[in-house]
């Protein structure tokens, strides 16, 4: 059976799985269903058997690379070394050493030279005891005889950069001079590796992505904050404390930010007050997957039904900001590319914009191409330089200043964030965007 006749055979399976997983789906006022954390492990390790057996030989191929050796130990895991290994390896233990062999049409070798197995996903490679473990590795490296052997060092991309300079001496002396020529960095390689996302995967992240929004938007509500009492920190926990309930995980410290009249008479930064515009950062972690979501709620003053006409029109420059960088993703442009086109274009329409976009996966700043920093508007060098490829996912981040008349002219900034995915079929934002604000009586 070719590759491309084992990934569509294997994504029914699994597709009809995860239908079942995922099921049914939330009803209004109900936050999605959660799996526990042995179906979790389930459809993780679905998920790498697949990737593992079509992805990563694409990726190696594409990269002309026809060996890849992961090396890290416990406590100082490679950055690719858990998206290799089932959900429940969690760590790796003492020197845990990975082997891939591009075999050609007879597939990928998958080899582990370490002292524990992992499972059926790697075919055990060393016995303790018997030889030393470097020198295991070597003879492994020398029967396959490969042309090039990627290594994970890199002065560009932290994820392709995991091997530590004590083990690369030790591979050096191992392999000796013959096979050190053939050494290479998998830079690349590691990379295309993170970014790629499965059909499936794509699949359930707008279930996770969804996960993500339903928690802001229960947070943006008249039953957490209550004005002039609900500080930011109140909401924050709150958010921490609901992510907890759901046994989530979040890779980063959630904030809640407040925008107010500088003719306000109210001076405290702390405390949520009426006719503030509040702005949400926050993302979780599901099944080995991140999100990262910033959205803006306004608190409206006694009497009003709705926000202001100029903070809608600036939500809506927003999203008009959105429109255009998508608009510019095309396949195999850079970051910088995009970068450039995206704002040149944003400035011609008379929106004062500023893009910091990155990458999301198994990382929640992750591997793939960035689209400008927050500090550098003029293309980041290296990370920028990278192209974009198909079936990847997007934090579209970003922000417009915006003169909002009825808070006396003052300006305004307007950040948003929001998941999106790039496949052959377009670029959509998964779960939707925000773009209408949340209202709080």
């Amino acid at each position: 059976m070719n590759r491309n006749s084992a990934y569509r055979g294997f994504f029914v399976l699994i597709a009809a799985a995860c239908l079942t997983a995922f099921s049914p789906p939330a009803r209004a006022g109900q936050s999605p269903a959660v799996l526990g954390l042995k179906e979790r492990a389930e459809v993780f390790d679905r998920w790498l058997k697949l990737r593992l057996e079509t992805v990563l030989p694409e990726i190696m191929g594409r990269e002309a690379i026809d060996m890849w050796v992961v090396i890290c130990r416990e406590y100082e895991e490679d950055p690719v070394y858990l998206t290799l290994v089932p959900l429940s390896s969690m760590a790796a233990r003492r020197l845990s050493i990975l082997v891939f062999f591009d075999k050609g049409q007879a597939g990928l070798e998958r080899l582990s030279v370490s002292r524990y197995g992992i499972g059926d996903f790697y075919r055990a490679m060393y016995e303790p005891g018997k030889a030393d473990q470097w020198e295991r590795l070597a003879q492994v490296i020398k029967e396959r005889n490969p042309k090039r052997i990627g290594i994970d060092e890199s002065d560009t991309f932290a994820f392709g950069d995991g091997l530590s300079a004590s083990h690369k001496a030790k591979l050096v002396k191992a392999l000796g001079p013959e096979l050190n020529k053939r050494l290479v960095s998998a830079e690349r390689l590691a990379v295309g590796w993170l970014e790629r996302r499965t059909p499936d995967e794509l699949e359930v992240y707008t279930h996770i992505v969804g996960i993500a929004h339903k928690i802001v938007a229960d947070a943006f509500n008249r039953n957490i904050i209550t004005p002039g009492v609900t500080t930011t920190e109140d909401v924050v926990w709150w958010m921490r404390e609901r992510v907890d309930e759901l046994k989530l995980d979040t890779w980063f410290q959630p904030s809640i930010s407040i925008q107010r009249p500088v003719s306000s008479p109210q001076k405290d930064g702390r405390v949520i007050h009426r006719g503030d515009l509040l702005h949400c950062d926050f993302g979780i972690t599901y099944i080995g997957l991140n999100t990262d979501t910033q959205q803006h709620a306004y608190i409206l003053r006694e009497g009003e039904e709705d926000a202001p006409p100029g903070l809608k029109a600036a939500l809506g420059q927003g999203n008009r900001l959105q429109d255009i960088l998508i608009g510019e993703f095309k396949e195999g442009r850079t970051g910088n590319e995009i970068l450039a086109a995206s704002l040149k274009k944003a400035k011609e329409e008379g929106l004062k914009p500023s893009i910091y976009t990155h990458p999301l996966g198994f990382h929640g700043h992750a591997a793939g191409p960035t689209i400008g920093l927050w500090d550098m508007q003029g293309g980041v060098p290296g990370l920028g330089d990278y192209q974009l490829y198909f079936d990847t996912v997007h934090s579209i981040e970003l922000n417009v200043r915006a003169t909002v008349a009825e808070l006396g002219n003052q300006e305004i900034q307007i950040a948003l964030e929001q998941d999106a995915a790039f496949t052959r079929a377009g670029t959509y934002f998964i779960d939707g965007r925000q773009t209408r604000l949340h209202l709080i009586k």
